[in-house]
């Protein structure tokens, strides 16, 4: 059952950094994609960087399955 709870706690960590990267890209690609409407001309709203949110997020929600369903498993384990 240490095998679960390494499992859950890793998958736990993986969401919580892949939020903070995920938070990062996107306002990194918002600041370059205004400044370059304002400044270089470039057709895109800048408003198009948040669409890299979305596999972020399925990636997240991904983690978050998994972390369950391991914490799951380990209690039921543990129960056994």
């Amino acid at each position: 059952m240490r095998q679960h709870r390494f499992l859950y706690m890793g998958f736990g960590a993986l969401a919580v950094l892949l939020s903070d990267v995920m938070c990062a890209q996107v306002a990194y690609s918002y600041a370059d994609l205004w400044w370059c409407g304002q400044v270089a001309g470039c057709s895109a709203p800048a408003s198009v960087a948040f669409l890299l949110a979305i596999p972020y997020g399925a990636a997240i929600a991904l983690c978050v399955l998994l972390s369950w369903v391991f914490y799951r498993r380990g209690k039921r384990g543990l129960e056994a």
